[in-house]
């Protein structure tokens, strides 16, 4: 993967320098997967900080409070979609998940500060919710700009390959953020982490943050927004654009319901959701829990590369389809096995490589996907609030809402009817609307005189 995106990358400006497609990935990729490790660490410490931050008394409800906490951040991504969306397309892709990456960084730093609920009573839950929110607004901004900067410099032909990069990021995020946490929580035990310990992984992000904000710095704005800025075909109103086409609407209702909502509720329930049960439901210990985690996550990763390259050659459709047909059938059984295998550490760390696996079919072709469904003038807007509405609030609340049903209703495997309705509703919209084969189109076309990428040596 050693071609130049072109021959010349023009910045705004006219200035021009050759920028190689692996350092664009790379550094596009670098900011996404820190941002995720910020947002991720309050997901991975859910169940601690049910303890720390709300009312004692009663840990069902608890639990409850802080996995509704964890929930906010993901309510507000579809405003940090329009928001950032907006300015993406009117100012540029760089500028704004620059913008993103630090506004993450200083939330996560800040939630390191935050004083605990024994030390300023119903402020800590109060403080800890408007934390995640401006977390989520960031997050809502951060994906749609990665991933349109590393589609706008890939070569027609290849954005699956390419952009499956980016889609690792997430879940080398949950890795991060549990190799960090147990560090800090076996070096320093667990009376000395829940005092004063869980603060470092929540501070050492500033550290990452200016690592990427740096690298970040070095890239130029990607050539097909370049070109259609300095041609004056770049929109002036986005959201209007987006939003007051009813062509546009159905385009984003297709990505929603047939792609990114089956895909969130995948990605949750078979990490998040695999994570908190193992931990409620198994009840088995942290320790034990975050290495299982860890060992199907990393096993788990590479099958992105290869389902985002296979999604260049047989579709993307067909990919996220498989995903979501294989979750819809087997999640019940699965987490049947993993219960009943609790004391069996290297079945149950296959059982969730499983689902890590499902996750790669359903989530790798995504960017691709939908940098392809909208027209260059508006694709920041337009893919990120599909994105975060299945992503951030059908996927984000997974682990609330079956965590809840699990609860009231006393069936341990009530929670997974949630994600396997949402996966038969994306079957049916995505076989009866969703066009193919969009990994055919060109977005190169898009833009007159634009030089197209040379092709992989």
């Amino acid at each position: 993967m050693a071609e130049s995106v072109s021959a010349n990358v023009r910045s705004v400006s006219g200035a021009s320098r050759e920028v190689t497609l692996p350092f664009v990935i790379a550094a596009a990729s670098l900011g996404t997967l820190i941002d995720w490790y910020d947002f991720y660490l309050y997901g991975s410490l859910a169940v601690f900080f049910s303890g720390l931050f709300f009312p004692p008394g009663n840990p069902k409800l608890a639990l409850l409070a802080s996995l509704a906490t964890f929930a906010t951040g993901f309510a507000v991504r579809p405003f940090g979609a329009v928001l950032f969306g907006r300015l993406g397309d009117l100012i540029g892709r760089k500028f704004t998940f620059m913008l993103t990456l630090l506004i993450m960084g200083s939330g996560t730093f800040l939630i390191g500060l935050m004083p605990s609920y024994q030390s300023i009573g119903i402020l800590a839950p109060i403080l800890l919710v408007t934390l995640r929110m401006l977390q989520g607004l960031a997050l809502g901004g951060e994906y749609g700009g990665a991933a349109v900067y590393i589609a706008e410099h890939s070569p027609d032909g290849k954005r699956g390959l390419y952009t499956s990069w980016l889609q690792t990021t997430a879940t080398i995020g949950i890795v991060m953020s549990l190799l960090v946490i147990l560090f800090f929580r076996l070096y320093l035990g667990d009376a000395n982490f829940k005092a004063y310990g869980w603060r470092f992984p929540f501070l050492l992000s500033i550290v990452l943050v200016a690592i990427a904000m740096y690298i970040r710095y070095k890239l130029e704005e990607t050539p097909i927004f370049a070109q259609i800025k300095e041609q004056g075909r770049a929109s002036s109103r986005p959201l209007v654009e987006s939003f007051g086409s009813g062509r546009n609407w159905g385009l984003m209702l297709i990505a929603l319901f047939g792609a990114t909502a089956p895909e969130g509720v995948v990605w949750y329930t078979g990490q998040f959701y695999a994570l908190y049960f193992m931990q409620t439901v198994m009840k088995l210990d942290y320790v034990t829990v975050y290495w299982i985690m860890v060992a199907a996550l990393c096993l788990g990763s590479p099958f992105f590369i290869l389902f985002g390259y296979l999604s260049d050659k047989v579709g993307r459709r067909l990919i996220l389809n498989t995903g979501f047909f294989l979750a819809a059938v087997t999640f019940v059984p699965v987490f049947h096995l993993m219960r009943i295998n609790a004391n069996r550490p290297v079945i149950l760390t296959l059982l969730v490589t499983y689902n890590v696996i499902l996750v790669t079919l359903a989530y790798a072709p995504i960017a691709a996907y939908l940098v392809e469904v909208f027209p260059a003038r508006i694709r920041y807007t337009s893919l990120s609030f599909p994105y975060h509405i299945g992503n951030g609030i059908f996927g984000g609340f997974v682990p609330l809402i079956a965590t809840s049903l699990v609860f009231y209703t006393g069936n341990v495997y009530a929670g997974l009817a949630y994600p396997i309705l949402v996966c038969v509703i994306g079957l049916i919209v995505s076989f009866l609307f969703m066009k193919e084969p969009t990994h055919q189109i060109r977005i190169w076309d898009e833009v007159k005189q634009a030089e197209v990428p040379a092709e992989a040596v």
